[in-house]
C-alpha cells in the first residue's frame, strides 16, 4: 500500500509540474528520441537485473525511471517507490542506472526511461525473466535390451520459461527426437522429447544422453546407459604347436567365448566324426596327445546362452613327422626348374623363327658350267670355249642350306 501511495504521489507531482506535456502525451504515442537510450534485459529468476537510462548530449533535463505500471521508481537520485529491491547504482547528468535484485516473474514487463523535455522523451527496456527447467528426467521403455531390437526413450524438461529444446546423443552419434511442448496455466512450459532406435551388441554400456538447451542454464543433461544382451562370440586360438601339426606332436586349442549373459556352456565336437577317445576337454580347452593322420578333420567349439548359440571351426591336418624340414631345398629346386623351363621355351621359339626365315629365302642354285659350251661344234671346241669364257660370262652361284 505504501508503494502504491508513493507512486501515486509522484504521478500527482508530475501532473502539476507538466500538465500540458502529459495531456499531449496522452493524445499520441511518445516518440523515442535518439538522445535517450536503454537496453532490454534478460535475467534468471532470483538474480539481479540492471536497468540503465542513458542520455546523449543532455541539457540538464531530469531523468526518471518508471515501472510497467508507470509508477516512478527513481526521480533523479530519489526513490519514491518504497521497494528496497531497487537500488541506485549510478546517477549523473548522462545516466540513471538502477539494480533490481531477487527478480521474480511478476517483475517482468516494460520499464520506461523518461527524460523531462517538451514533449517528454521515452525509451523502453523490456525485462524478460528466465525460469530454468527442472532436472531432465529420462524414462526408458525397456531396461534390458536384446541385440537387434528397437527401444524407445523419453526425456522431460518441466516448468521453464521460455520453452527448452532437447537434443539426444547415443555415444558420439546424434539421434533425432520428436518434441512435444505444453503450456501450463501459470505460463510455464513443459517439453517432452521421444526418440526411437535399434540397438546392437556394440551399444552395450553406451550412454544415451538427453541434453536440455535453455538460456537460463548450461550443460544441463541426463544420461542413461544401455544394457544390451547378445549371443556369444566364439574364437578358437591355437596354443600349441606354433606352425605345422606333425605326427607324434601334441595339439592344444582354447575356445574363447564372450556374450551377455556369459555363455552357460562351451562344447567341443568333431564335425562328421567323434572326438578322439583320449582327447582331454577342460572347459574351453581341447588337448590331444600324439597326433596321427586319423585325427584329421574339423573340430568345432560351440557356445550358447539364453539368446542363442555360436561356433568357430578349426581344421586339423596332420603332416608327416619330418614335414617342413626340406622346405628350403624344395624351394631351390622349384626355382631352378622354372629357369630351365624358360630357357628351353626360348630356344624353341628361336628355332621356329630361324626355320621360318630360311624357308622364305630358299631358291634355285646354279653350277659353274660355261655358257659358251652350248654353241660349240664338237667336244674339244666346247671345252676350249668353256675354259676361256669364264671371264665374260655371268657369275654362277650356288646356295646350300
Amino acid at each position: 500500500m505504501a508503494n502504491a501511495r508513493s507512486g501515486s504521489l509522484a504521478t500527482i507531482l508530475f501532473l502539476f509540474a507538466f500538465p500540458a506535456a502529459l495531456h499531449k502525451g496522452a493524445a499520441q504515442e511518445p516518440v523515442v528520441s535518439q538522445n535517450l537510450v536503454t537496453d532490454d534485459v534478460a535475467v534468471v529468476e532470483g538474480e539481479t537485473a540492471i536497468i540503465s537510462c542513458r542520455v546523449k548530449n543532455n541539457d540538464d533535463s531530469v531523468i526518471q525511471l518508471l515501472n510497467p505500471n508507470r509508477q516512478t521508481i527513481y526521480f533523479r537520485d530519489m526513490r519514491p517507490l518504497k521497494d528496497a529491491r531497487f537500488q541506485l547504482v549510478n546517477f549523473s547528468d548522462n545516466e540513471l542506472r538502477v539494480s533490481l535484485s531477487n527478480v521474480s516473474l511478476s517483475d517482468e514487463g516494460r520499464y520506461v526511461c523518461q527524460l523531462y523535455t517538451d514533449p517528454p522523451q521515452e525509451a523502453y527496456a523490456d525485462i524478460t525473466v528466465l525460469i530454468p527447467p527442472g532436472n531432465p528426467v529420462i524414462e526408458a521403455k525397456d531396461e534390458v535390451l536384446s541385440e537387434g531390437n528397437e527401444t524407445e526413450m523419453t526425456c522431460t524438461a518441466m516448468s521453464s520459461k521460455p520453452a527448452a529444446s532437447i537434443r539426444w546423443m547415443k555415444g558420439d552419434k546424434e539421434l533425432k527426437g520428436k518434441p512435444k511442448v505444453e503450456l501450463s496455466y501459470d505460463k510455464m512450459y513443459t517439453v517432452t522429447s521421444r526418440v526411437t532406435f535399434a540397438v546392437s551388441k556394440e551399444d552395450d554400456g553406451v550412454p544415451v544422453i538427453c541434453i536440455v538447451d535453455h538460456p537460463a542454464v548450461k550443460d544441463f543433461l541426463a544420461r542413461k546407459f544401455l544394457e544390451v544382451q547378445y549371443k556369444p562370440e566364439v574364437k578358437i586360438v591355437v596354443e600349441f604347436p606354433q606352425g605345422l601339426t606333425r605326427e607324434g606332436e601334441n595339439l592344444e586349442l582354447t575356445c574363447q567365448a564372450k556374450g551377455k549373459p556369459q555363455p552357460q556352456r562351451v562344447n567341443w565336437l568333431k564335425v562328421d566324426d567323434d572326438v578322439p577317445s583320449h582327447a582331454v576337454i577342460t572347459g574351453g580347452d581341447l588337448y590331444i596327445e600324439n597326433l596321427n593322420k586319423s585325427y584329421n578333420g574339423t573340430y568345432r567349439c560351440v557356445a550358447s546362452n539364453q539368446l542363442g548359440e555360436s561356433f568357430d571351426d578349426y581344421v586339423l591336418y596332420v603332416y608327416d613327422s619330418r614335414a617342413g624340414e626340406g622346405a628350403p631345398r624344395t624351394v631351390d629346386h622349384a626355382v631352378i626348374g622354372g629357369v630351365v623351363a624358360v630357357v628351353v621355351f626360348a630356344m624353341l621359339c628361336l628355332l621356329i623363327v630361324l626355320g621360318r626365315y630360311f624357308a622364305r629365302h630358299k631358291g634355285t642354285y646354279f653350277t659353274h658350267e660355261a655358257k659358251g659350251a652350248d654353241d660349240a661344234a664338237d667336244a674339244d671346241t666346247a671345252i676350249i670355249n668353256a675354259e676361256g669364257g669364264h671371264t665374260n660370262s655371268d657369275e654362277k652361284k650356288e646356295y646350300y642350306i
